[in-house]
């Protein structure tokens, strides 16, 4: 019996314009989320985990960390580009912060489209306001070959 691969698809280059806008992703910012992902990056900072400490430092509940805030927005860059995209560039700057029970709203436009790279504007916005901003960075495999990375 011989096994089939199934056959890669998805979004490549050509497929894409400057102003495509991406659809919206809703991340519902659960205190598992929020601890979970603190701890899967390996910062044990209390504000991320321990609410009663977190207050007594200021804030009203623990808080999103910036690992898995960049994450995010690479995650939702990439699941728009498609298997054949790899992340070259994440660079945000952080707001409001994320509070559990609270829903996360991505947002992106591509503001170019260059030598095989693809930049997307992404906004990370909650009820409090904006909380990250910046441009992930995607490159197809046309803007690899040959390059030092």
């Amino acid at each position: 019996m011989t096994a089939t691969v199934p056959e890669v698809t998805g979004r490549g280059y050509d497929d894409i314009s400057v102003g495509d806008v991406l659809p919206d992703l809703a991340i519902p910012l659960t205190r598992t989320l929020i601890v979970a992902t603190a701890l899967a990056t390996r910062d044990f900072q209390d504000v991320h985990h321990d609410p009663e400490l977190a207050r007594e430092r200021g804030s009203k509940d623990v808080f999103m960390n910036i690992l898995t805030s960049n994450g995010l927005a690479g995650r939702f860059v990439t699941d728009w580009a498609g298997p054949f995209a790899t992340v070259r560039r994440v660079k945000i700057r952080l707001g409001a912060p994320n509070y559990p029970g609270d829903t996360m709203r991505m947002t992106g436009e591509v503001v170019s489209k260059d030598d095989g790279l693809v930049e997307v504007k992404v906004v990370g916005a909650n009820s409090l306001g904006k909380h990250l901003s910046g441009t992930v960075t995607v490159a197809y495999p046309a803007a690899t070959e040959g390059r030092d990375s």
